[in-house]
């Protein structure tokens, strides 16, 4: 049975989707778990519809938070990530257990809307310089002729033929016929000088050393923009000097106060924290000193979901709209040994469900992203056509399972290590082999992957 590579998709909400089209979405992505794909697709389109409703009301209508519960590698992250892209929302995942409790060393849990806000700042600046995309183009074309050819230079010089000086419409026909070759490629070797910006500060320069490279990012957040941007020359290829230039136009056209304004907009009604790990932070209090990573997180956390406003250095950020989408296996712990408090705020809760052998092959060959897809697309790369035969694809499937039944159950994950384990050689050997051809069979599964299926100790092979 051979792959075949899936359509290419935008990635980004286009339109407005109803939940039974989320679900779809998700679908091309993500096998099962219909109950999971209900809820976050319910919890999606209720954003659009909050935003319908009478002004008076909207504030009013909070986010029903989830709580996903299940093994790791059924799909708990992957069904949030794809939503957030879905949604073109900015989308930050972190697990609960990195917390400290205020007061102790460690990860605070505001820092979790900070770096949200921040990713939702890169995520509206990407679009608006997407925007001024071909303005910049030009602008760097125009910059990189005068550097090649500056008013008053020999132009035929400048082209490499020998010269006499030249006068203003020859110069302008040098010029037009420069631009022709610079986007032909034909001098992205050539060296120009630019004055660039200058990395780090002047005094931190000067002593090097370990330690410095922190010293100045803590610089740079706390002074800002107060400092004065310094520039120096330097002498660039054509094709380094273009991505500096291009860079310096593209932030000329993007005004950076509507872009931060828009993000926080963008993160106080659109954002989604996917917090994962959560049951690790529940269970019963600490009887042996300072529990600072339990109740004191839980405690913590409860003011961010329940709507505060949080400093960042982009300005104050509510978090009453933000969507949470926690995660936990509930092993040795239930949601129940969460305090009641923050029990209140994760209204929705979804149990997913163990992966089956069955859905390992639809795992395997389904999904745009499949894994085995991605081989495909690997060996590719080498001039080498890959093709999985059907009974492979059971066979790599029946050792993955069976070694999550005799080990960890770490679900998914595992077709990850099977898969490498079978195609080690083929990947390490193939660039020399002459290979044009690699047909994975049964057969060939079977003597590959023999000691994973017969040896007790598969963790010799599987870790």
């Amino acid at each position: 049975m051979e792959i075949k590579k899936g359509q290419e998709t935008s990635g980004s909400l286009a339109g407005q989707l109803t939940p039974r089209e989320i679900v779809r979405e998700l679908d091309r992505h993500v096998i099962g778990q219909a109950k999971a794909k209900r809820a976050v697709a319910i919890a999606l389109r209720n954003r659009w519809r909050r935003q319908q409703v009478p002004e008076g009301l909207r504030d009013e209508i909070l986010p029903n938070n989830i709580i996903m519960i299940g093994s790791t590698g059924v799909g708990k992250t992957e069904i949030a990530r794809r939503l957030a892209r879905l949604a073109g929302a900015p989308f930050v995942k972190v697990e609960a257990s990195k917390f400290t409790e205020v007061g102790y060393v460690g990860r605070d849990v505001e820092s979790i809307i900070r770096d949200l806000t921040d990713l939702g700042v890169n995520l509206v600046r990407a679009e608006k310089a997407h925007e001024v995309q071909e303005a910049a183009e030009t602008a760097t074309e125009e910059r990189l002729l005068d550097l090649l050819l500056p008013r008053g230079r020999d132009s035929d010089a400048a082209l490499g033929e020998g010269a006499d000086a030249p006068e203003e419409s020859h110069w302008e026909r040098s010029r037009d016929k420069l631009l022709k070759l610079l986007r032909a490629g034909k001098f992205e070797d050539r060296i120009v000088e630019l004055d660039v910006p200058a990395k780090g500060f002047p005094m931190i320069e000067v002593l090097g050393g370990p330690g410095m490279e922190q010293m100045e990012f803590s610089l740079r957040q706390m002074l800002g923009g107060m400092m004065p941007k310094r520039r120096k020359r330097q002498r660039l290829a054509v094709a380094e000097a273009r991505r500096i230039i291009f860079q310096e136009e593209s932030e000329k056209r993007v005004d950076m106060e509507k872009v931060v304004s828009e993000a926080i907009d963008r993160v106080e009604n659109t954002g989604i924290v996917f917090l994962d790990e959560l049951d690790k932070i529940a269970g019963p209090k600490s009887s042996h000193g300072p529990d600072v990573s339990r109740e004191g997180v839980q405690r913590d956390l409860l003011p961010i979901v329940e709507g505060s406003t949080v400093p960042t250095k982009h300005g104050m950020v509510r978090t009453d709209h933000v969507l949470f989408i926690a995660a936990g296996a509930f092993h040795t712990s239930k949601p129940a040994d969460l305090i009641p408090e923050l029990q209140g705020r994760f209204p929705i809760r979804v149990e997913l469900d163990n992966l089956t052998q069955e859905d390992f092959v639809r795992i395997l060959t389904e999904p745009e992203n499949a894994l085995a897809k991605q081989y495909q697309a690997l060996l590719d790369a080498e001039g080498v056509r890959c093709e999985f035969s059907e009974d492979a694809i059971r066979e790599i499937c029946a050792v993955a399972y069976a070694a999550n039944e005799r080990m960890e159950n770490i679900g998914a994950r595992r077709l990850h290590t099977v898969m490498t384990a079978l195609l080690e050689e083929t990947l390490f050997s193939v660039p020399d082999s002459g290979q044009r051809e690699v047909e994975i069979t049964a057969k060939m599964v079977s003597e590959k992957l023999e000691g994973i299926v017969t040896d007790a100790d598969i963790s010799r092979y599987i870790l």
